[in-house]
């Protein structure tokens, strides 16, 4: 292998080690994006996009020559030519393994290049959306716990309404007391029913 495709197949095999790696089921997504967001990959993020078209540059037009050879080595007219001599014919099928060799490793380093900045787009995605939910979560709770205090409070203010009524035996006037518990009920009322309307 010339040194070209002994580059290429080390970066497919980087390629692959990485990605496995990202698999682990082990390492949460949270994780990946701490790591993510280490001051080194600030540094680097700005050369990030334009190295990783680069890389898609250079690797289409390893595909592309490698693809040139495939078909330079399976024309028929060589096949014809070769069949005269059968060291040559061998030759001609060892180039052409080789030629298909090379595109097989050009075009999944293309392809798993492709993926793996898909996969760190996912793990970044699936940490946000992990966090906002635990943070919702905690809220949701904290709407619940004060809906339970308001329904609590509404209960005994209402206990203490039919209470102040059953002592008063008929009046027809109400206490400055009765007034004051009825404006916190109603607003006590309205509280819960726009906390109750917040949870939806």
């Amino acid at each position: 292998m010339t040194l070209q495709w002994t580059a290429v197949a080390s970066f497919l095999y980087a390629e692959i080690a990485v990605l496995i790696i990202f698999c682990l089921p082990f390492i949460a997504a949270q994780r990946w994006q701490r790591i993510f967001n280490w001051n080194i990959w600030n540094r680097l993020s700005q050369f990030w996009n334009k190295g990783f078209l680069t890389m898609i540059i250079i690797l289409i037009v390893l595909f592309l020559d490698a693809l040139r050879e495939v078909k330079k080595y399976s024309s028929a007219d060589q096949t014809k030519e070769a069949k005269l001599q059968p060291n040559m014919y061998d030759h001609m099928h060892m180039k052409l393994f080789r030629a298909q060799r090379n595109l097989y490793i050009s075009g999944f380093s293309l392809f798993l290049w492709l993926v793996l900045r898909r996969v760190i787009t996912l793990i970044n995605q699936l940490a946000t959306a992990v966090s906002t939910s635990a943070a919702l979560q905690i809220q949701v709770e904290s709407a619940n716990q004060a809906a339970k205090k308001y329904m609590e409070d509404n209960e005994l203010l209402k206990q203490a309404l039919a209470d102040d009524k059953g002592e008063a035996g008929g009046k027809k006037e109400d206490s400055e007391e009765t007034k004051v518990l009825k404006t916190e009920v109603k607003s006590l009322t309205e509280q819960l029913q726009r906390t109750t309307d917040g949870e939806d």
